[in-house]
């Protein structure tokens, strides 16, 4: 498979919601996002791979976990494109045994608090940080893209095909603050996301 997306930093996430609302989305899921990406000795960052676990843990108490590998990206008419394979794991400790005995370790986790929608073909989703700015992405194909992005009421040239690090260096830079995109690096502050239900 490969994933093709578009990021965008959201100002105002009251207005994107309310545009999704009037385009007619669906909220497919709300709650806790746990990324756990894994290397070893480094090998897969020479690469620009990622192989990781993602622990989808919803407000309505359902918990489902993905383990994913995606390849280096790449950028086509706008886009950013990378391979992706991923499937559902039912037991999070066994998996993260499974990486350890093939010499992989934990090296980077990431927390948010997520809300997804399908608008049209594409999937939408809404991301607080610990402490950064909120994102959205937008996936599907090309085209579902663009017409996603066309209700969202952001203008298309805020939508970039930049790293996650990419706009936490720019968050930095603007507020001068250090971002924190994993519950560990927020220390005792209170995450983006309280009170966002």
């Amino acid at each position: 498979m490969v994933e093709r997306e578009l990021k965008a930093v959201v100002p105002t996430p009251s207005t994107v919601k309310a545009s999704l609302a009037l385009a007619g989305a669906r909220l497919r899921f709300q709650g806790q996002m746990v990324d756990r990406r894994f290397d070893r000795a480094g090998e897969l960052a020479v690469r620009d791979e990622v192989l990781r676990i993602r622990a989808y843990l919803g407000t309505d108490g359902s918990t489902r976990i993905q383990v994913a590998w995606k390849g280096p990206p790449t950028v086509e008419d706008g886009h950013k494109l990378r391979d992706e394979h991923e499937c559902d794991a039912g037991d999070l400790d066994a998996a993260i045994k499974v990486f350890g005995a093939l010499g992989y370790r934990p090296v980077h986790q990431i927390d948010r608090y997520v809300e997804y929608y399908e608008v049209g073909a594409a999937d939408v989703r809404l991301e607080w940080y610990p402490r950064m700015d909120v994102l959205v992405e937008v996936e599907g194909s090309a085209v579902a893209i663009e017409q996603a992005v066309a209700v969202l009421g952001l203008g298309r040239e805020q939508y970039l095909t930049d790293s996650l690090a990419a706009f936490v260096g720019r968050y930095e830079a603007r507020t001068g603050r250090q971002a924190a995109v994993s519950l560990a690096e927020l220390g005792d502050d209170e995450p983006s996301w309280a009170g966002v239900r």
